[in-house]
């Protein structure tokens, strides 16, 4: 769900496209004409576009309501993060509430505009926000997979009504937490990358002295690939020489 086609000859974070840092973002049309010849951008499987997308687990050797979860997610597949929400639950989570905000409308408590706002910000710098991005990935999935046994296993402790109102009770709560979880993501990326620049770390905390200043930062600058672009393309801003400088009108 999350491919970009990486490692093929359509790998989505590579060439000019790509810009200096990665990004699998194409804008829409795909299809664009040089000089008559009509050329297309692939449509990764994680797209932009994506309103949700869900994977789907049906266990058989379990009751009916519970052995049906959706792992789902809301925006971006390759930015987004697959929630547990049991095929039994008896009410929708407000943060995927279709009423809490709309395409035209903000909400700042709904998982498709926060999820969004992650996504959006990461397209600018890549290569270094998905980094980010994806440790927290692992950590919620590595979370969900080892909770959901347990909560399996509670509910079939309970007769069918009361496991519902369990199941529905842990689904939204999940929902919720990450969802806030991912709101905080967004402020922590907007904290580090804020102007270009990179925020150094240690131990989990921003470095920074007694005025919370950061003592120093990382301005990572242009892959070398992309500073020779540059250079071929502008001529003009080379530095002169001494002697030019000298010589100068």
């Amino acid at each position: 769900m999350r491919d970009q086609y990486e490692g093929t000859e359509f790998d989505m974070t590579k060439g000019i496209a790509a810009g200096p840092f990665g990004s699998k973002l194409r804008h829409s049309p795909l299809s664009f004409k040089v000089d008559t010849v009509l050329y297309y951008h692939e449509r990764p499987i994680a797209t932009q576009q994506t309103g949700f997308t869900f994977v789907a687990q049906m266990r058989s050797w379990l009751p009916d309501h519970i052995g049906g979860i959706l792992w789902f997610g809301v925006d971006d597949a390759a930015s987004s993060l697959y929630v547990p929400m049991y095929s039994s639950i008896t009410e929708i989570p407000w943060c995927y509430n279709e009423r809490n905000g709309h395409l035209l409308e903000y909400s700042p408590t709904s998982a498709f505009w926060i999820y969004n706002q992650v996504a959006n910000f990461a397209y600018g710098k890549y290569s270094y926000m998905m980094t980010d991005i994806r440790k927290v990935q692992k950590q919620w999935e590595d979370d969900f997979n080892r909770l959901v046994p347990a909560i399996d296993k509670v509910a079939l402790s309970m007769n069918q009504d009361d496991a519902r109102k369990f199941l529905t009770s842990f689904s939204n709560s999940q929902a919720e937490n990450s969802t806030a979880a991912w709101k905080k993501l967004g402020e922590y990326l907007l904290v580090k990358y804020m102007d270009g620049n990179i925020k150094k770390e240690q131990d989990g905390k921003f470095l920074q002295n007694e005025f919370h200043i950061p003592p120093s930062i990382i301005r990572a600058g242009y892959p070398e690939e992309f500073l020779r672009k540059i250079a071929e393309e502008n001529p003009q801003l080379k530095a002169k020489t001494e002697e030019e400088l000298k010589n100068r009108k």
